[in-house]
């Protein structure tokens, strides 16, 4: 496993060792041990999740509030760009945005750290999307930055009409939202 970090250093794409050949591939897509030694973490992860969606669906920018999720994400059929934005205001990356694409062919995961908004479009037909979380899900405590806010400049694909839930169209901008300290 290869942990590359992004322009937002916390932010990594995470690389297995993927074994192939005519028959098809092989890849450990998750080994606890490996993931800490090479992202330099000590996370826990206790949920995994499972998300389909159809060409255009943007689902995003979520996150928690209280009881933050770190989100290990990845792609088993399709294709997304997934965008971490740092809402951390004591950070120096604070309102800086990171985008990958993630695909069943590529094979590439990104590593989202508690305080940071997620959200991602699905690029190819229909998408598969699962991801590890390092806290349960809490409705109470989720919360919605707006995908389009001018003040963060996420550069989503230009050829994508994106499909919002009610959810997501009612996103605040980054100035109104709750944030981390």
């Amino acid at each position: 496993m290869k942990a590359t970090p992004t322009a937002i250093p916390d932010v990594m794409v995470i690389e297995p060792k993927v074994f192939g050949d005519a028959r098809g591939f092989f890849f450990e897509s998750f080994n606890q041990n490996a993931f800490n030694d090479a992202t330099g973490t000590n996370e826990n992860f206790v949920q995994d999740n499972h998300s389909r969606s159809a060409k255009g669906v943007l689902r995003g920018l979520h996150y928690q509030l209280q009881q933050p999720q770190g989100k290990l994400v990845r792609v088993v059929r399709g294709a997304v760009f997934d965008v971490a934005v740092d809402i951390r205001k004591s950070s120096p990356t604070f309102g800086q945005w990171v985008g990958v694409e993630l695909s069943e062919d590529n094979h590439k995961q990104l590593w989202v750290p508690a305080g940071f908004a997620h959200g991602f479009v699905v690029l190819s037909e229909t998408a598969d999307f699962l991801y590890k979380t390092t806290d349960y899900y809490a409705p109470a405590h989720e919360r919605c930055i707006a995908w389009d806010d001018p003040a963060i400049g996420i550069e989503w694909p230009a050829d994508i009409a994106p499909q919002l839930s009610a959810k997501d169209q009612a996103g605040l901008s980054l100035s109104q939202a709750e944030v981390f300290a």
